[in-house]
């Protein structure tokens, strides 16, 4: 044979075996792509670990091969589109520049060729979601589209006679409505004309009902531009239309669309708001439709309560007619005849009517404020508490339950009628209705405390107790406890000894019952609850609980030893934090002699704590314990810090399951499996697996704990625990561990002074650049004021010298930004007031954003400012500039909380600031004493930062006297006191009080003694209102006060004469404790 032929033969036969290759590869991939469905766990786990390997290039090739292969498996075919989009949004950058030109170029042609010759419908649907995919990569940082040909097939498919091209033309752009890239100005009519095309097809409602969730992703993409929702202004009535009739053919996405637009751009939708408000009245009443569809209705006109209420607040014939469709909704209950006894608490049922009904008035309540809610649901409230059924009842009470945060205002006034009027429905025949009205006693608790307890005690604690013998039917018993609980947790200390022994006498009969009850049938929701409501009762009680320490202290300690089966889980827990509570109430004397006794108990459970699941509820119960357990017993704890912070590390470190996902993945996972979306846009969203957030947090709590409680005892612990905690600083999935985070930090510190100067420089150089980044970045304002707080009280533990000229520097800029951001938020409120839907509710609003948030972001860290003076001084004048004209000025401030801080500030430059702050003192005496003459400088919201004010006047006079003319200033002084709420200033004020008397001073006492009766009084209202500690040294020189006086008969008997009865039993009191 020639040589040619052969090598001819030899090249063929090579091409062939390469071919062959190919097809066994491919085949293989067939394989691993059957084995990535497998229910068989080892199997699919072992498939993904294969699949990961492949190279990216390899993998485009297996999967588009796949895709492309009609005689495949259809499941198959899916997965491969699948894991091919997959692989495009998540590793693009890494796979597809670098393939060979002319392969990106064979990619883009083959995904238009395959939607075209697709035939099955979900099929082509996947492939589309990857032309968007490749699309949205492929546009480049100048916003060029680097696919024009995808674009091309854009426009021929919208207007092709093949229905399914239409189809994948707006499932392309409702994917990817970013597509035109910076062409979409110029396309912007053929953009609006292709959608309303679509929406007028008569013929076909797929690609009506495709076109209007086009147009909704397209308005939601371009949230910002104002201009385009006025072009687009047009498409909202065939937009609507697609709406109603997609409901009625079962498919609910362009309601949710339409949710969605409500939620983020509910301006878009003012131009038709009737119409659309009518239309999600019509909906939410058509009970021909499935709950599902009515309630997404309802969210429409619920959405735009919080995100458009002033919009919203003109249309108060829409509010008035939805309101009876949220309380119909509330009635659509269940008979259940094992509901009296069940012993298991399912969780509401949220896709339940009811459920959402409450939650839906509960939020309408809160958005549009009890000013317009409240006079249109009373009447019919009313009407549902005298119907003969019991669901109308029920759904009655409930609904006051839920209106109570929305309505506060409102429903104070009227506060007397409401509640006797619900106590009555105690006692009413049907359990479920008693149930509903301790829902609402309980919830009134929560939402009015403590002026609730105040008025309401006698009553609501009589009906309670007797509410919880309703033996026979456990779930009224166990929620008249839980009610209690939260009666007792905001009710002050001393309305509630009077009812102790009543109180301990019912619980601890019912929980003797109970227990036995547990033995006998294996009930155990009642004991839950009732353990928690002594748990309650002795948080609130403190020491006055003592005498009934043993009565409650072995059937506790009974549970917790024997009730070890799985399904008492969570009765164990709420045992163990009983007692913990109980123990950290009653004190350590008390509760030495059991001390011991729970350690144990604690331990063996600790030592099956690597055997529990993930999800037992006893871990925080524990967790917390532990922590109780410490502040009880102070430094003897420490010994017990090796078994117990093994644990509690683990428990810290926890890291969240996260994914990043497109909007087809979320629609595969639902909020059930413990998933959270957020919502990052251009159909991304980042998902969060929220098991184990709480526990974390509550661990690193935890963590802040032991080093408050055992300071240098914790010091074995503080490198690691400084490791794990800096980081968090930006743990954004969770407040409270950003706030646990930086609370550690000044404890830290502390914890770690014993090991010596340089060992606490050096931790202090690992937190404060990350303290000072965190300032600068935190999003949420109460947490920003926590990480502040922490950060000047690191500046109290390092002193003087632990910030350097660049840490001013940047700390100076993040202030000056936070400033400049509060007049910016300033003027945006100017621009609200001069919206079309101004209002005065809107005016109360925009009141609202300011003084209820800690010192919200302008109080531009006035606080680490006050710090700086007080523990940096008299170095701190060189920065100066940064501060003190903010301060003087923010003394007059209209937020309290800004006030207070520059008060607070204004009193330390006295107190710590050299000679150089001595013209400031002089500056700030006459703005002080405005704030504290002006008319209301009394009332709840103020009097903390007037109490600042009054105590900086006192400070000025007591170190820079040479600066004020203390003569004049000192009888206005006198007759602002006594302060109460803020019981530090009380202290420094009743000290100076004391350095004034002790020496005689001829203005305090007055010419003969005359202002002897008025120091009394003084000194009998701060004890009356507690406002210094018996222990403090303080207390001792006010005693010492008045034991002189008391030694000259005449002058005490005319003190004294002068002096309520309240108050000579205070001043009694004073003499027999310090």
């Amino acid at each position: 044979m020639p040589e040619d032929q052969a090598g001819k033969l030899e090249a063929t036969e090579n091409t062939i075996s390469a071919m062959a290759a190919a097809a066994a590869e491919q085949q293989q991939f067939y394989l691993l792509l059957g084995n990535l469905l497998s229910p068989d766990n080892v199997v699919r786990k072992q498939a993904e670990e294969t699949y990961e390997n492949i190279p990216g290039q390899s993998k485009i090739t297996f999967l588009l091969q796949a895709i492309r292969n009609t005689t495949a498996a259809e499941e198959a075919r899916q997965m491969a589109a699948v894991l091919l989009r997959r692989l495009l949004s998540s590793a693009f950058d890494e796979v597809y520049p670098a393939l060979p030109s002319d392969v990106q170029t064979a990619i883009k042609s083959e995904l238009l060729m395959i939607i075209q010759m697709e035939t099955q419908s979900s099929m082509r649907k996947k492939v589309c979601d990857i032309a968007a995919e490749l699309a949205r990569n492929l546009i480049d940082e100048d916003g060029n589209n680097q696919w024009p040909e995808g674009l091309k097939f854009l426009f021929d498919s919208v207007s092709s006679q093949n229905v399914g091209l239409r189809e994948a033309a707006l499932h392309i752009f409702w994917n990817f409505p970013g597509i035109f890239g910076n062409q979409q100005q110029h396309y912007l009519d053929v953009i609006k004309r292709m959608l309303v095309q679509c929406m007028q097809d008569q013929e076909h409602p797929s690609i009506r009902t495709l076109s209007a969730r086009a147009t909704a992703a397209f308005i939601l993409a371009n949230e910002h531009n104002v201009a385009l929702f006025k072009h687009f202004a047009d498409l909202l009535p065939g937009f609507l239309q697609a709406v109603n009739d997609s409901c009625y053919q079962n498919d609910d996405s362009v309601l949710k669309s339409l949710v969605e637009i409500a939620d983020t751009v509910p301006k878009y939708l003012r131009p038709h708001l009737e119409a659309t408000l009518q239309l999600s009245l019509k909906l939410c009443g058509d009970t021909s439709l499935n709950n599902m569809q009515r309630q997404l209705a309802l969210e429409v006109i619920v959405t735009l309560s919080e995100t458009a209420a002033a919009m919203l607040r003109k249309h108060t014939n829409i509010v008035a007619q939805t309101i009876p469709q949220m309380l119909a909704m509330m009635v659509d209950l269940e008979e259940d005849e094992d509901w009296a006894n069940a012993d298991e608490l399912e969780d509401d049922d949220f896709d339940s009517n009811a459920v959402a009904g409450e939650s839906a008035l509960d939020r309408m309540a809160c958005g549009l404020g009890g000013k317009l809610v409240l006079p249109m649901i009373k009447e019919h409230i009313m009407q549902m508490l005298q119907n003969p059924d019991w669901k109308y009842r029920h759904a009655g009470l409930m609904a006051l339950s839920a209106i109570g945060e929305g309505c506060h205002q409102q429903m104070e006034g009227i506060l007397n009628e409401i509640v006797n009027f619900v106590l009555l429905f105690l006692q009413d025949p049907h359990p479920r209705v008693r149930y509903a009205a301790c829902n609402a006693v309980g919830q009134m608790a929560t939402d009015f405390a403590p002026g609730f307890q105040k008025k309401f005690h006698e009553k609501v604690i009589a009906a309670l107790l007797q509410t919880m013998e309703d033996q026979g039917n456990q779930r009224v018993q166990a929620h008249a406890a839980a009610a209690l609980i939260n009666f007792t947790e905001d009710c002050p200390k001393s309305l509630l000894i009077p009812y102790l022994d009543n109180l301990v006498k019912h619980l601890h009969s019912i929980m003797v019952l109970k227990l036995q009850e547990l033995i006998q049938k294996g009930t155990k929701l009642v004991l839950e609850q009732v353990v928690t409501s002594i748990a309650s009762v002795a948080d609130t009680a403190e020491e006055k609980f003592v005498p009934y320490y043993d009565l409650f202290m072995p059937s506790l300690k009974h549970i917790v030893e024997n009730a070890v089966q799985k399904e008492l889980r969570l009765l164990r827990g709420k045992t163990i934090e009983c007692i913990s509570l109980i123990g950290l109430a009653v004190g350590k004397e008390k509760f030495m002699q059991d001390a011991s006794d729970v350690m144990q108990l604690l331990l063996k459970t600790q030592t099956d704590f690597n055997d529990m699941e993930d999800d037992d509820p006893q871990i925080s119960y524990m967790i917390s314990a532990w922590a109780r357990m410490c502040k009880i017993l102070g430094k003897e704890f420490q010994q017990y810090l090796p078994v117990v912070m093994g644990p509690l590390m683990k428990t810290a470190s926890i890291k969240p399951e996260v994914a990043l996902l497109d909007t087809q993945d979320m629609e595969n996972m639902s909020d059930d499996d413990g998933w959270e979306f957020v919502n990052l846009g251009d159909q991304q969203s980042f998902g969060i697996k929220t098991a184990g957030l709480e526990e974390k947090s509550t661990a690193c709590q935890m963590l802040v704990c032991y080093a408050k409680e055992l300071k240098e005892g914790f010091v074995e612990y503080t490198e690691q625990v400084v490791k794990l905690m800096v980081p968090l600083l930006k743990f954004y999935f969770h407040d409270g561990v950003r706030v646990a985070a930086a609370e550690s930090m000044p404890l830290l510190l502390e914890c770690a002074r014993v090991r010596g100067p340089e060992y606490l420089t050096q931790m202090w150089h690992f937190m404060c650049d990350a303290l000072i980044k965190a300032i600068g970045t935190e999003p949420d304002s109460d947490v920003l004021s926590e990480i502040m707080h922490s950060f000047a009280k690191c500046i109290e533990v390092m002193g003087d010298g632990c910030l350097n000229n660049e840490h001013f520097e940047e700390l100076g800029g993040i202030l000056k930004a936070k400033l400049e951001e509060h007049f910016k938020n300033q003027e945006l409120r100017q621009v609200k007031r001069q919206d079309e839907d101004y209002d005065e509710q809107v005016e109360e609003s925009l009141q609202d954003e300011c003084p209820h948030r800690p010192w919200p972001d302008r109080q531009w860290g006035l606080c680490i400012f006050d710090d700086v003076i007080e523990h940096c001084s008299p170095a701190s004048f060189k920065y100066a500039e940064y501060f003190l004209r903010p301060m003087l000025q923010y003394v007059c401030d209209n937020s309290p909380e800004v006030r207070q801080a520059a008060a607070y500030g204004l009193g330390v430059m006295a107190q710590y600031g050299g000679d150089n702050y001595r013209p400031f003192c002089t500056e700030a005496l006459p703005l002080l004493v405005r704030v504290i003459q002006s008319a209301d400088s009394k009332t709840k919201e103020n009097v903390n930062a007037t109490e600042n004010c009054i105590s900086a006047v006192g400070k000025i006079m007591k170190f820079k006297p040479d600066c004020v003319n203390v003569e004049e200033v000192l009888p206005h002084w006198l007759s602002w006191l006594p302060l109460h709420e803020d019981k530090e200033e009380a202290v420094q004020t009743f000290n100076y009080l004391c350095d004034l008397i002790e020496s005689n001073h001829p203005i305090v006492l007055g010419p003969n003694n005359t202002n002897l009766p008025k120091i009394f009084s003084i000194i009998a209202e701060g004890e009356m209102h507690e406002a210094i500690k018996h222990e403090d040294p303080c207390a001792k020189r006010l005693a010492n006060v008045v034991r002189q006086v008391q030694t000259s008969g005449g002058l005490w008997t005319e003190c004294i004469a002068q002096l309520s009865p309240e108050q000579q039993a205070a001043i009694q009191e004073l003499l027999n404790s310090a």
